[in-house]
């Protein structure tokens, strides 16, 4: 089973790389720069900061692979996250059971309403639950939603906000949702995996450990790839 790895940055890639012995190479595509590990059957692509450029360029991945008769089996969105306090610590790692996009909708006098109850699209995915199984079992991650944004969160009050529309929030990032469409277009399974790196709240730079959260990144996906290689997409 052909994996594709989406990161936002290159930095994120590179601590997957550093998970995996085989070597990789640069494939060139249209709009978008591959690293495949042709031995492990994986691809890793730093698709972008935000969702919209993180579904552009997955899709181009994706729809690549298909036209060439050798279509991936899973896509995972990757890399590091806010993590909601105190379920998940700085230096955790969160594995998805549900990728919502948390800002998709409208404000009202009453709040906010998701695209969903304006009779538009969708707000969530949720991954195999036998994949999630099998990923937690292996890294030792905490399981929960993992929140999408296009605004990161950066006061007390939205990080409530954003807990109290979500309580089973663990992470919040900028991508999953953007891969995880682009992922259901193409009917492709989809995975989230995060390493935490700061908490969700008032921005405190001197807080973040963002060296530890792409160690623990590169630590999960040496323990996620056996996961991968064995995992049969027929489960449930």
């Amino acid at each position: 089973m052909r994996v594709l790895v989406a990161t936002a940055v290159p930095v994120e890639r590179d601590a997957v790389a550093g998970a995996f012995t085989a070597p990789a190479r640069e494939v060139v595509l249209p709009g978008v720069t591959l690293w495949r590990l042709s031995a492990a059957a994986v691809d890793l692509l730093a698709a972008g900061v935000g969702p919209a450029l993180a579904a552009a360029c997955t899709a181009t991945a994706l729809t690549a692979a298909a036209l060439e008769g050798d279509p991936y089996g899973l896509v995972v969105s990757a890399g590091i996250a806010g993590g909601f306090q105190p379920d998940a610590p700085v230096g955790s790692l969160v594995v998805a059971d549900e990728i919502t996009v948390a800002d998709l909708g409208a404000d009202t006098a009453d709040g906010f309403v998701p695209v969903t109850e304006l009779g538009f699209g969708t707000v969530s995915h949720r991954p195999p639950p036998s994949l999630v199984r099998e990923v937690v079992a292996a890294t030792g991650g905490r399981v929960g939603t993992v929140l999408t944004v296009s605004t990161v969160t950066g006061t007390a009050a939205r990080a409530a906000a954003l807990r109290a529309r979500h309580p089973r929030a663990l992470a919040e990032a900028m991508e999953g949702f953007g891969v995880a469409e682009a992922a259901a277009a193409h009917g492709v399974p989809v995975l989230e995996l995060r390493a935490v790196s700061n908490p969700v709240g008032p921005r405190d730079r001197a807080a973040w450990r963002i060296g530890d959260a792409l160690a623990a990144l590169t630590e999960g996906f040496g323990k996620l790839t056996p996961v991968l290689e064995s995992w049969n997409p027929h489960e449930s």
